[in-house]
């Protein structure tokens, strides 16, 4: 089988990668470690030496170990036990993006790291004690299935996802390609719970795609920063620049991050040298600068993205705006402004720790974690964007109230068929676009939204989504664009 020579792997597990949205591993050494260093964050197991546990903690510990292997009504196993005193102890730092790996699951955030993943395709975190969606991956199974950043996943296959570490709950996404996931989601702004049928399948894993618009405009699409990422972008956009470019359009929509050596490769050739990139700021408050050794262009840079585009993808844009004079369009971004340091070598196996072990800032010192990056020019995606799917095993008739029929409606009046409200009334005029739809589509014209009709008027909502004629935030970069390329004529 082949996959137009792009790699593809098998999404059998939700991505863990979503835990970290932007990290340091040992992928990349010696880039990693000048980053590190600078900031005065060691990472090697000698540098956490005279940090041993005192005679009263150890005595304390292998007390409460005694007392389950010889008193609990059931025999535990001694790695069980061992795998929770660290989940433990890494609970009690409250932080989402701090978490313990055993080794199964490190292997998994290793791949994703590299550039492969398995899984539904979203990146998730734990916000506020609930598994929340960051982003999920551009045509993945979720992104399909219609999941939206900052949608909380409450149950999968009906079993709850409540009071779950986020590896537990990972955990519950687990199974072969071609299997069905039902997903229970909670969103904001949505009264009634959502649920959505994820269908686990092979993806494309490229992270770059480059095109040439008209009027010498290129675009170049990021959807996460793996390893080989630095390097497809550097390619794509000498090939534009070859082309001609006039200006660039950086698109890090639903991009939930990645790895932070490969946010400066690409950062570097707009910010000219010796001029900040991204500042790492340890636990001391000491900040260290990363500083560009790139030499800048002269061409205008606009940035679009939206509330997906999270960490590495905000470094890019806060470094872009505030040193290469980039315009930030789009929607605010997720705000997620830490940096974690994977260690393994230190645990003595095949799992790991990964760790919050300072703040990243902008260019100029802003730290924007938990608030965002603000555009420079708002550009909201239509409102059927956000439309909960709809069920297809009911029929919706006139006269009903509720967050279907609202849906509904969004959808309709997204592909010209005026329905005359979007309160989640099923009037009589949203009656008559929905007949109007039944016999485009050769369906009888009732007016009811049978679960036949539900499942045309989403396939063509998706396909009118994906065509890039029908991208209303794009086009509203060209338009900034096109204004600062004249301005400069």
């Amino acid at each position: 089988m082949k996959f137009n020579g792009r790699t593809v792997v098998a999404f059998i597990l939700l991505s863990v990668t979503a835990t970290v949205l932007i990290t340091l591993t040992a992928a990349d050494r010696s880039v990693i470690a000048d980053l590190v260093s600078r900031a005065g964050l060691a990472t090697t197991p000698s540098a956490m030496q005279g940090s041993t546990l005192t005679g009263e903690e150890e005595d304390k510990l292998e007390a409460v170990l005694s007392l389950i292997e010889n008193k609990y009504y059931k025999e535990v196993e001694r790695d069980d036990l061992m795998d929770g005193a660290i989940n433990g102890m890494i609970g009690a730092l409250e932080d989402p993006y701090s978490t313990y790996m055993e080794g199964s699951v490190a292997e998994h955030f290793s791949e994703s790291i590299e550039g492969s993943f398995s899984g539904i395709g979203a990146e998730v975190t734990m916000e506020g004690g609930n598994i929340t969606i960051v982003s999920p991956i551009k045509n993945s199974p979720a992104e399909k299935a219609g999941l939206l950043p900052k949608d909380v996943l409450i149950a999968v296959n009906g079993e709850s996802l409540e009071g779950l570490a986020l590896n537990e709950a990972v955990a519950k996404i687990r199974g072969p390609r071609g299997t069905k996931a039902n997903v229970t989601v909670r969103r904001p702004g949505v009264s009634e719970p959502i649920e959505l049928v994820i269908v686990r399948d092979d993806i494309d894993v490229e992270t770059v795609y480059a095109k040439m618009l008209d009027g010498g405009i290129g675009s170049i699409e990021i959807r996460q920063f793996s390893m080989n990422t630095g390097t497809r972008f550097l390619e794509e956009l000498e090939t534009l620049e070859e082309q001609g470019l006039k200006g660039l359009i950086i698109d890090v929509r639903g991009n939930p991050g990645g790895v932070l050596p490969v946010v400066v490769s690409i950062a570097e050739p707009f910010v000219p040298k010796g001029e900040p990139i991204v500042q790492v700021e340890d636990r001391s408050g000491n900040a260290e600068q990363t500083l560009s050794k790139g030499a800048g262009r002269d061409y205008p840079l606009v940035v679009l993205v939206n509330g997906g585009s999270a960490s590495a993808s905000e470094v890019l844009a806060g470094a872009l705006r505030e040193r290469a004079d980039a315009t930030i369009v789009g929607e605010t971004t997720f705000g997620k402004g830490t940096v974690q340091v994977s260690y393994n070598k230190a645990l003595g196996d095949d799992s790991l720790v990964k760790m919050t072990i300072a703040k990243w800032l902008t260019p100029d010192g802003n730290w924007i974690h938990e608030k965002g990056i603000r555009p420079d020019v708002e550009a909201p995606p239509p409102d059927y964007y956000t439309a909960p799917r709809l069920a297809k095993d009911t029929t919706l008739k006139p006269d009903t109230v509720g967050e279907q029929v609202k849906s509904m409606q969004m959808m309709l009046e997204g592909l010209g068929y005026d329905p005359g409200r979007k309160d989640g009334y099923y009037s009589e005029q949203t009656a008559d676009a929905v007949a109007k739809l039944q016999a485009d589509e050769g369906l009888p014209e009732t007016g009811e939204l049978t679960p036949e009709t539900a499942e045309k008027l989403e396939s063509r909502l998706v396909a009118y989504i994906r065509d890039d004629a029908n991208d209303t935030q794009m086009d509203e970069a060209v338009r900034v664009l096109k204004e600062q390329i004249a301005g400069g004529a």
